[in-house]
């Protein structure tokens, strides 16, 4: 039976498309379904460079707004850079699909503003040209955009092979009817083909905004660190997912008094702390936070909603024995993690 959850809660799930499919099929087969419509956007992230002396490249993809007939937002479907089994690079990307790169994060999101996600290739930095007082120059199948210096500003390149198949499903907050809002997404999904890639995973954003508490932000560091196997053991982990660590270890020893949020800043900035652990604490350390949610990223990839659902309450019922003042403690067995779930429930009932 699927548990019931109480928490706001937002979902992003993986998966991977038939060959032949892309997540644009998915988004049209979404709004016809429920009489919606459909609309471009761009998806922010980044790749390694194979340019010597630059570590990585931002880029945007394609991605596909599902909006129901009221104009509510069903989910968007993005790309995922993580995704690569059973991808065959040699095979040559489908017609219309394309990535912009840049080497800025100010430059990528002004491209991001002017350039159209539903266009060309071949205009896809004219607006930004504009903006610049340059032309776009054509080599082969790219398209590049310098200044008037003839330093690059950014570049519109074919999608590597197969790229348009990998499909991030981002729903907006739930707040009820978790599973059926999910099935929702995914019995097309699994009707259109679409399977559970092998690096998947599932992840859960809820409110952060009670994990602001020093207390309460302690000890999702206490849970994440002290609990780490013993969480990865019950939630069975995709131990081939990427983008996964432990809290960095200064962040870790902060914890292990009772520390001030500020403690918790400086020990975060010291540890260097980004969105790629296994708890994404990034947005609750800062006075601008771009989405104010805390981000669990360890379930493992699903294509059913009840899975999904029974993990993210047993995640659930831990991040409320977060709020309660008390350290958690230090553990090492799943007993006595589900003891802390268990702990939690009686407080709530």
């Amino acid at each position: 039976m699927t548990s019931r959850l109480r928490r706001r809660t937002g979902f992003e799930i993986e998966l991977m498309a038939p060959a032949g499919v892309s997540r644009r099929t998915l988004a049209m087969d979404l709004a016809g379904r429920c009489g919606g419509s459909v609309r471009p956007v761009w998806h922010s992230d980044s790749e390694p460079s194979l340019v010597p002396g630059l570590g990585r490249f931002l880029h945007l993809t394609q991605g596909f707004e599902v909006r129901r007939p009221d104009g509510t937002l069903l989910c968007t479907l993005v790309d995922d850079i993580t995704l690569l089994a059973g991808l065959d690079p040699a095979t040559p990307p489908l017609p219309g699909w394309f990535r912009v790169l840049t080497d800025d994060s100010r430059l990528v999101r002004l491209l991001a503003r002017h350039s159209d996600p539903g266009g060309t290739i071949d205009t896809a930095l004219a607006p930004a040209a504009e903006l610049w007082g340059t032309k776009v120059q054509q080599h082969g199948e790219f398209y590049r955009l310098n200044d008037a210096a003839e330093t690059t500003i950014a570049l519109a390149a074919p999608l590597g092979g197969e790229r348009e198949r990998p499909c991030e499903i981002v729903t907006p907050p739930l707040t009820t009817d978790h599973a059926a809002r999910l099935e929702e997404l995914l019995e097309p999904a699994r009707a259109l083909g679409f399977t559970v890639p092998y690096e998947a995973a599932v992840h859960l954003h809820v409110d952060g905004a009670p994990f602001r508490a020093p207390h309460a932000l302690a000890n999702l560091v206490r849970l994440f660190a002290y609990w780490r196997e013993p969480l990865r053991a019950v939630l069975r982990t995709n131990p081939a997912c990427r983008r996964l660590a432990p809290l960095p270890g200064p962040l870790v020893d902060a914890v292990q008094s009772i520390p001030t949020y500020g403690d918790l800043r400086a020990a975060a900035t010291a540890g260097e702390l980004t969105k790629f652990f296994d708890v994404n604490l990034t947005q609750l350390l800062t006075d601008t936070p771009v989405r104010d949610t805390v981000e669990i990223r360890i379930l493992p990839g699903a294509i059913t909603a009840g899975p999904i659902v029974d993990q993210a309450a047993l995640v659930e019922l831990l991040l409320d024995r977060c709020l309660d003042p008390a350290p958690i403690p230090r553990g090492d067995d799943v007993e006595g993690l589900l003891e802390l779930a268990a702990e939690a429930l009686a407080a709530r009932d």
